[in-house]
């Protein structure tokens, strides 16, 4: 139970690694705050889990909506009492070639990959800085670290989260708060039918060390280490879950 009496907020907590990190994070003792623009899944995720006895709240917004990160963000330190750990995970990851890419999907990707985070950070950077205790992990990605052609405003938004990790974490150390990044590799959600074929599935595994498909438990364990006791003495650090892709 290593998050026990914890309070946990989670982006993109309705499918994927975000759905993964809460029920993880929920079967080690913490309270839930779950965010996700898809609120069917996200609500029915959090109903199974309030069945099982977890105090969650799940809200459906756009993270580029501030006034509503704010809000929902007051509501929860009003409900749960704090906001000890911030998984910043929602992302979207379109294909598409750069000389095609539009300046409207260029402004989107940052503001949903990146910009979010700038929101939802500074929205409960300030309670974690007075009580001088907190966890941020960012998920980015190791597309960052590889370079992926029909990925740059993809690549260039995830290098930016790894920019902000590193900074924050300068930046917070002071108030003892840990800021650190993962990067996942080729993971097996549903949402990757919709983008890469089965064909460079295969090609990914090939060039992996470990010849399996990464799962969305796999960054969720990462994930967990990060935000608990057991990661207490590191800061600005980016972990790659990659399953030996790439090595740096």
């Amino acid at each position: 139970m290593l998050l026990q009496g914890k309070v946990a907020l989670i982006t993109g907590s309705a499918t994927g690694i975000g759905n993964a990190v809460a029920r993880l994070f929920a079967q080690h003792g913490a309270s839930l705050l779950l965010i996700d623009r898809n609120q069917p899944p996200n609500e029915a995720t959090a109903a199974e889990l309030e069945r099982n006895g977890v105090k969650v709240r799940a809200v459906g917004l756009d993270l580029r909506d501030r006034p509503a990160i704010d809000a929902a963000v007051a509501s929860a330190i009003d409900y749960f009492g704090s906001i000890d750990i911030l998984v910043n995970n929602a992302g979207i990851y379109p294909r598409k070639a750069f000389l095609e890419t539009s300046e409207q999907e260029w402004d989107e990707m940052q503001a949903v990959n990146l910009k979010s985070m700038f929101h939802m950070t500074q929205a409960v950077l300030p309670g974690m800085m007075l009580r001088r205790s907190g966890k941020i992990v960012n998920i980015s990605s190791v597309t960052f670290h590889l370079g992926v052609a029909n990925l740059v405003h993809y690549v260039a938004s995830k290098g930016g989260v790894i920019g902000l990790t590193r900074a924050l974490a300068r930046e917070t150390g002071d108030h003892d708060v840990h800021v650190n990044c993962v990067t996942p590799g080729a993971v097996l959600v549903e949402a990757e039918k919709a983008v890469v074929s089965d064909e460079q599935v295969n090609a990914f595994v090939a060039e992996q060390c470990l010849k399996r498909r990464i799962l969305p438990i796999d960054i969720a364990r990462v994930c967990l280490f990060l935000s608990s006791e057991l990661s207490d003495g590191m800061t600005g650090q980016v972990l790659n879950v990659d399953g030996g892709w790439i090595m740096h």
